[in-house]
């Protein structure tokens, strides 16, 4: 009796994996119309994450450093790991044809490149949503190393609404 099962339990099994492999469309991401690339230059801290193993040695304090040398844009992270010592990595950025500015690929370890999308920015450039096309990876960016609660909020919503899982992002310490 059991012989006759085994195959069905088989081609269930076949059939889950088969599902686990099957894509679900998301929407395209949207990004923001332009970003002033002068104007985005210079120094962002991260409030709150989406965590990703690339990041998993910063504890704190940690920054991004955007500046044009060259007509190159170069990227400069930097954060404090459980040792107390700065970690510091740079890298190239660069625009995406026909984008605005809006959407970048940023490299810390060529030849790979990764995007870089401009979800939402304030008007006076005081803070950012950044996002990328899976969703998995999300950060949101302020002039100050803090940002007012009602206004992480509101772009963590932003976020979910874009198709970001909420609970998914975390602040930074």
């Amino acid at each position: 009796m059991k012989q006759r099962f085994r195959p069905r339990w088989l081609s269930l099994a076949v059939l889950t994996a088969l599902a686990g492999c099957a894509t679900t469309s998301q929407v395209p991401l949207p990004t923001v119309a332009a970003v002033d690339l002068q104007r985005y230059l210079g120094t962002w801290h991260e409030v709150a994450l989406i965590p990703n193993r690339f990041q998993s040695m910063c504890v704190s304090g940690t920054q991004a450093n955007y500046a044009i040398d060259d007509d190159v844009i170069r990227v400069t992270n930097r954060c404090r790991t459980a040792s107390g010592e700065i970690e510091s990595v740079s890298g190239i950025a660069k625009i995406v044809e026909g984008s605005n500015n809006a959407k970048l690929r940023v490299s810390f370890f060529r030849p790979f490149y990764g995007d870089y999308w401009v979800l939402a920015l304030d008007p006076d450039y005081r803070w950012v949503l950044i996002g990328e096309p899976s969703r998995r990876y999300g950060w949101v960016l302020a002039r100050t190393p803090t940002l007012d609660k009602d206004v992480l909020d509101k772009l963590i919503d932003r976020a979910a609404e874009l198709g970001y899982d909420r609970s998914a992002f975390r602040p930074s310490r």
